[in-house]
């Protein structure tokens, strides 16, 4: 019986969004890593980054995805857009017991276009200034961490879609 559902994709592809929903309508505790980090660090995770550095971002992250994927509750974890890339994290969110990852996939337009006006909000996007510059920067991003997502066991095109139609169909591939 499935008991986590990691949400994997690149940011601003609807992970917190949709796992929110879907907690809503399957009854499992939803788990925004991101979030989860910061409450057990007791810092936003840009702070995390701008004090340390991505390698001390990303050690800490790993600790924390086995601890969460541990959990004993029935869970929808969304995972950061690097979350899959790094560490062994991958292994612990394809070989958990009772699970399954969902890559949600987005063009890279939609992703610019969602990720245009909370620049600032994301550490690893802080730097650029435009949005030819976010779009460069997107592209060879995916290009780097797609093997990683196209390990996922579901891939789901999310462009064009709404949130709650997203869930559906993640529902329909779950029956």
């Amino acid at each position: 019986m499935l008991n986590t559902i990691f949400l994997i994709g690149y940011m601003g592809a609807g992970k917190s969004v949709v796992g929110k929903l879907l907690s809503q309508i399957n009854g499992f505790n939803f788990y925004d890593l991101d979030e989860y980090i910061e409450a057990k660090e007791g810092k936003k995770v840009s702070k995390i980054f701008n004090q340390n550095n991505e390698v001390y971002f990303r050690k800490i992250e790993n600790k924390y995805l086995k601890e969460i994927s541990l959990l004993k509750d029935n869970k929808i974890i969304s995972t950061g857009g690097g979350t899959p890339c790094f560490q062994n994290n991958f292994e612990i969110i394809n070989e958990s017991p009772n699970s399954t990852s969902i890559y949600l996939k987005a063009n890279i337009d939609v992703l610019v276009n969602r990720l245009k006006d909370s620049i600032d909000n994301r550490p690893i996007i802080s730097h650029l200034t435009d949005e030819y510059k976010l779009k460069e920067f997107i592209t060879k991003h995916l290009f780097e961490r797609n093997y990683y997502y196209e390990k996922s066991k579901i891939k789901i095109v999310t462009d064009n879609l709404e949130p709650t139609e997203i869930v559906k169909l993640i529902a329909s591939k779950l029956a």
